[in-house]
């Protein structure tokens, strides 16, 4: 992918006093580290915004500005979609006019890309000035097309080329499943609508007299499909066919993966399990989205004093970083979010994990595979032969992996892992419940952040909310927060969300280990003493941070209610 970015024009943002030296070279690293054009790394991470970008650019470059917002991208003839080249160089054509192409661009200056839809479409390529965001957007939108036609195409077996069906299962269930072309439709359509939806695990249920299906969506489970019941097992033997898992066996648990190509140039894995129930086989499918691990730090929802925390301690040489919170909560997205960050050709970075969920370039996983004898302590020993800088533990679950994890941390390397426990003072009580000495726990452990995800309220319908003064005080908000006359904002509904909200924001407790801390541990304090101590140091608990995105009009009361404690 061509991340870079004309030299002059980078400059152009120095010359404006939009960007400092220093804050330019950083993101021309990152955006080259993250595989993105740098204007497009600077939007997502709001170091300037699109419309700033786009003012500067027509300072220097006579280029006609679009409001792409305006533009039928239904008019856009077919022949000069190239998915391949509009993905690689994030341009958009959007019109011809005898043999002058005219291509939608952040950045005029990217001859290359210019250079190259010439050469694909013999054509004369002119480019227009559009903002970043919607520029994103629009792609986005011509390329899902792709995934519209895949959903009512009519789906049969011819269909299924992008996806990885073992031959093998095909020959063994061919007598089952040749009349099945519904069957196969029904699946793919189910699939498609899964990922247009933004659902995270899809799940179908048989039961005695009826079949459901429900999309995780924003962390909730909404009913979405119920098939005759009848079908269930038909349902099931196609699901583990694409899965290539055993179809004669139903009485054992069963994991499996599907890769799904939605065009040439992307694809989601589906993350498959099956589990034998009174009424036949629970299947259930997390959609692994690479996508989600290559998000900024930016994205994930940290306050400046809680991301600059995290950022310093990544920087540390040695010592643990852990996350902590229950599953689903986002400790994954967390670590990978960090470890993108450290992911440069000078560390040797290594991670196990149950299971690898997403692949990230330049980094060795290990898939923890108990059965084998191959445990999370077990790849951890193996690491510290491998010359590691830093290593990624999927799971401490026991005192073995502990121990390992913290003689890493306190011999020159940065340990990154995840505890399930409810809050950053329990995490350290659980360690020495564990039986790791306090000593250890002192020396080794930098930074524990405890995390939840909370949905957003959609832009397009929220509105706002009288909340009585008693009501904002029993909450936990403090005089000085009232005193701001910020605005409550609830969920409504509308046709782009999912009752009022629409995607996620991460809600987190992010401790340091202070030289207070480190003594009351060494005393023997418990969790109410660390909790006490971390007040006193200006910590934010899950529920104060989870009350400052209510202030901020990110999220409502009840969804800060539902995800953290009173």
């Amino acid at each position: 992918m061509n991340t870079t970015t004309n030299i002059g024009l980078a400059g152009l943002f120095v010359r404006k006093g939009l960007l400092s030296d220093k804050q330019l070279n950083q993101s021309a690293d990152r955006a080259e580290r993250e595989q993105v054009p740098l204007i497009r790394y600077l939007v997502q991470h709001k170091l300037l915004s699109a419309k700033q970008i786009t003012q500067a650019i027509q300072t220097e470059y006579p280029t006609p500005w679009l409001d792409i917002k305006q533009f039928d991208l239904e008019q856009i003839p077919p022949e000069l979609i190239n998915a391949k080249l509009i993905e690689k160089h994030k341009c958009l054509p959007l019109s011809q006019k005898g043999s002058r192409l005219f291509i939608a661009t952040s950045d005029p200056s990217n001859y290359n890309a210019l250079e190259e839809f010439q050469f694909s479409l013999s054509l004369t390529a002119e480019p227009i000035l559009v903002e970043d965001d919607a520029l994103a957007r629009a792609i986005d939108k011509v390329l899902e097309e792709g995934i519209d036609e895949l959903d009512m195409a009519g789906l049969d077996e011819g269909s299924l080329a992008g996806i990885d069906v073992a031959e093998e299962k095909k020959e063994e269930d061919e007598g089952e499943q040749k009349d099945d072309a519904p069957i196969v439709i029904y699946i793919n359509k189910i699939l498609v609508d899964a990922i247009r939806r933004g659902a995270s695990d899809l799940h179908f249920e048989p039961y005695e007299k009826s079949y459901r299906i429900r999309f995780r969506i924003d962390g909730i489970l909404h009913t979405v499909s119920e098939p005759p019941v009848a079908l269930a097992s038909r349902l099931s033997a196609r699901l583990k066919v694409m899965s290539r898992l055993d179809i004669a066996e139903r009485r054992l648990p069963q994991d499996g993966r599907i890769k799904l190509k939605l065009s040439k140039t992307k694809s989601i894995d589906f993350r498959v399990s099956t589990l034998p129930t009174l009424f036949g086989e629970k299947i259930v499918m997390r959609i692994l989205d690479s996508s989600s691990a290559m998000l900024g730090i930016e994205m994930l929802g940290y306050e400046p004093d809680q991301k600059a925390l995290y950022e310093d301690n990544l920087a540390k040489p040695q010592g643990m970083i852990l996350v902590t919170g229950p599953t689903g909560s986002g400790k994954t997205v967390s670590l990978y979010t960090g470890l993108n960050i450290l992911n440069t050709e000078e560390r040797n970075i290594s991670t196990a994990e149950d299971p690898v969920e997403i692949n990230l370039s330049g980094i060795n996983q290990v898939h923890i595979n108990n059965k084998a004898g191959l445990t999370f302590a077990s790849a951890l020993r193996s690491f510290l032969r491998q010359d590691p800088d830093i290593v990624m533990v999927g799971e401490i679950r026991d005192l073995e992996t502990a121990e390992i994890a913290i003689k890493a941390a306190q011999t020159g390397h940065l340990v990154l892992s995840t505890l399930h426990t409810n809050s950053a003072a329990e995490t350290l009580t659980r360690l020495m419940n564990m039986g790791v000495p306090a000593y250890n726990i002192a020396g080794s452990v930098n930074l524990i952040i405890a995390q939840r995800l909370g949905r957003r309220l959609c832009k397009s319908c929220k509105a706002p909310e009288e909340v009585p003064l008693e009501q904002l005080q029993e909450l936990g908000f403090t005089d000085e927060q009232i005193a701001t006359n910020f605005t409550v904002y609830k969920p409504v509904g509308c046709d782009d969300c999912a009752g009022g909200y629409k995607g996620r924001v991460g809600i987190y407790e992010v401790m340091p280990m202070t030289e207070k801390i480190a003594a009351i541990i060494m005393e023997g304090g418990n969790a109410l003493d660390i909790s006490l101590q971390m007040e006193q140091d200006g910590v934010n608990t899950l529920r104060k941070s989870g009350l400052l995105k209510v202030m901020q009009g990110v999220t409502s009361i009840a969804e800060v209610n539902r995800v953290t404690s009173a």
